[in-house]
């Protein structure tokens, strides 16, 4: 399992403050607050102690027989990374051996043991938190340093191990009491997108980096896998199970719910006994190898055309007859399936209708008829939706009459080609956890490039009212970075000319659009600071490319190739065009004609590389902003 690092700014707080302390186990109850690095998702509550704690070499680690298995591999590869190179692992029934640094791992259900270091450390267990909720205490308990991980459940103890990855640094944890849950059941993404598909190593890196950000739901619906549609009725054979099979099974070490989606709708009989018998028996395949939730999507089909005769028979037409035969096939799943297991989540279906909150005989015929346990999927007012708000997802809750579990189509980019979406999470209200079951957003054929906006929507999911975008958005492309500060601020450079996303945010560039904005205000008063701070923005952007290339992760750059590529042609434009107003502004002619020459090339090349997944549409980088700062500067005398 791919484990993250803590942010290293983060680290080098933390390693600055060890130095201060001259004991091994940690500072003195007279010290200073602890310097706390932000934790991501924000946590809802964190109290810094007095002081910080050294890491020593050698760890002991205290945890019980049914302490989470995945928080504790998790734990183990945390510590390391942090640099203690013996772990030794007790259980509670044993004394731990006294030493600078004992963990205690695991809820009240998994490690007895944990109970007493939270009283030592004045901390409040996790008992009353939602699922999945988790206390961290860490500081000093008779001179020794101590660490309490308790979980309400596993999930918890595993978020609360990623909770230490970001708050321990190289030898070095603040003092600090961290009570933590989430605000929505349901967090994560729905590959539903169409176009290239993500690949097997593409997923498996997803589900790492879903349980690294307390993402819990990962919906599979790829259109590549021909057994979810055109061939929904035969069953996988053993190659393709066994890879699906892999991906159930990383899912489960990340504490990632694998939701299984099979989408019958194009051909499916729903009154069809012996369509029931094949889709029960797919559902019954996938359960062997370990799936536990499942999903019905019956989007994007024709509801007034039947695929069988006696569908007409029984069901008549019209969109009333659609809700109506969808609502007794699901019931029909319900009963057949679902009920038969103890341990499956409830049933998921996508409504046709699921981009409004208009009444309509088809959603009177789901709200009278589906089972209510059924969770309805709706992607908010509109397929792509400016906004989702409090208001609307009540209103699509009573209009569906089912619990709604929000299919957000951000930052998908399949009907936007040319175009890479990375800005953060917007327009989706604070509040909303109080009323959705969740939240899944559908991610960019680019899975790596993805990442940067799903770290917003996970922030947005854990804790929505204390989300704050742009905070965010800053936080998830330092993470990206992986603490390398030239990598960051190229990535935010490129982030930022792939910000617009037309039916949600409408702004493009707005960073470097508000610095081209000074610029022209310095250049008319000729006030050299000004120019000079602009000149050492656009080096920074036409070097930009050049960094992410050597620094980013090898799937990013091979994902944003053509984007790179133009960015640094559109870098070269607008060095040019500086130079060009510089020159008009001597008088030096010659220099200004060559400068207009080279600018009709460098636009030319910016403007030739293509979307690789269509191979025919011109990708956009900053359009609108940068382009237009070209022309303006040709424009100018």
């Amino acid at each position: 399992m791919r484990v993250f690092r803590a942010l290293p700014a983060a680290a080098a707080i933390l390693l600055a403050a060890a130095t201060l302390s001259a004991s091994v186990a940690g500072t003195s109850a007279s010290a200073a607050p602890a310097a706390v690095p932000r934790i991501a998702p924000t946590p809802q509550q964190v109290t810094p102690g007095r002081g910080t704690l050294a890491v020593p070499s050698t760890v002991t680690v205290v945890a019980g027989t049914g302490t989470d298995s995945a928080a504790r591999t998790a734990l183990r590869a945390t510590l390391r990374s942090a640099g203690v190179r013996h772990v030794r692992t007790v259980s509670p029934a044993q004394a731990a051996p006294a030493g600078a640094l004992t963990v205690y791992l695991g809820g009240p259900a998994e490690n007895p043991a944990t109970a007493g270091a939270l009283a030592g450390l004045h901390a409040d267990g996790p008992a009353g938190l939602a699922a999945e909720g988790y206390v961290l205490a860490s500081g000093l308990e008779r001179g020794h340093g101590v660490v309490a991980l308790s979980g309400v459940d596993g999930a918890g103890t595993f978020y609360a191990v990623q909770t230490l990855r970001q708050l321990i640094g190289h030898h070095a944890l603040p003092a600090v009491t961290v009570r933590d849950w989430p605000a929505m059941p349901i967090r994560g993404t729905i590959e539903g997108f169409y176009g290239t598909p993500w690949s097997h190593a593409d997923r498996l890196d997803q589900l790492d980096y879903y349980g690294a950000h307390k993402l819990n739901t990962y919906e599979y619906s790829p259109k590549d896998d021909p057994y979810l549609r055109a061939q929904w009725r035969d069953e996988y054979p053993d190659a393709q199970l066994a890879e699906l099979s892999e991906l159930v099974d990383r899912a489960k070490v990340n504490h990632v719910r694998f939701t299984y989606a099979l989408s019958p709708g194009l051909s499916v009989c729903y009154s069809s006994a012996d369509d029931l018998a094949k889709l029960v028996a797919k559902f019954e395949q996938v359960y062997a190898i370990g799936v536990r939730s499942f999903n019905i999507p019956l989007d994007d089909i024709s509801y007034t055309k039947w695929n069988c005769d006696a569908d007409a028979q029984k069901f008549g037409t019209g969109a009333a007859a659609a809700g109506a035969a969808q609502s007794y096939l699901l019931d029909a799943v319900k009963d057949a399936f679902i009920g038969k297991h103890a341990d499956v989540t409830p049933l998921q279906t996508v409504a046709t209708e699921y981009y409004d909150v208009t009444e309509s005989p088809y959603k009177k015929a789901l709200r009278e008829q589906l089972d209510p346990d059924v969770v309805v999927m709706w992607t908010g007012i509109g397929v792509i939706a400016h906004e989702v708000t409090v208001e609307q997802a009540q209103q699509a809750k009573q209009v569906f009459g089912h619990d709604i579990l929000l299919w957000d189509n951000y930052p998908v980019n399949d009907y936007l080609r040319g175009r890479l979406e990375m800005a953060p999470y917007l327009h989706r209200q604070a509040g909303l956890s109080g009323v959705l079951a969740g939240d899944t957003a559908n991610p960019m054929n680019q899975a790596a490039a993805s990442k940067i906006a799903l770290y917003t929507v996970a922030d947005f999911c854990w804790n929505d009212s204390g989300y704050d975008p742009q905070r965010s958005w800053a936080a998830g492309i330092d993470e990206y970075a992986g603490g390398n500060h030239r990598l960051a601020a190229a990535l935010r450079a490129f982030a930022d000319v792939e910000y617009q996303v037309p039916k949600i945010t409408g702004e493009q560039a707005p960073e470097l659009s508000a610095a081209i904005k000074d610029f022209w205000t310095a250049w008319a008063a000729h006030d050299a600071h000004g120019i000079a701070t602009f000149e050492r923005r656009v080096a920074g952007f036409a070097a930009a490319p050049g960094v992410i290339r050597q620094h980013a992760e090898p799937s990013f750059v091979t994902e944003t190739d053509p984007w790179l590529t133009s960015m640094a042609a559109w870098g070269r434009a607008m060095t040019t065009a500086l130079d060009l107003l510089q020159a008009q502004r001597d008088g030096d002619t010659d220099r200004a004609a060559a400068d207009r020459a080279a600018i009709a090339d460098q636009v030319a090349a910016a403007t030739a590389p293509v979307d690789p997944i269509d191979g025919k549409t011109p990708v956009k980088v900053g359009d609108g902003v940068v382009d237009q700062f070209v022309t303006d500067a040709l424009a100018t005398n």
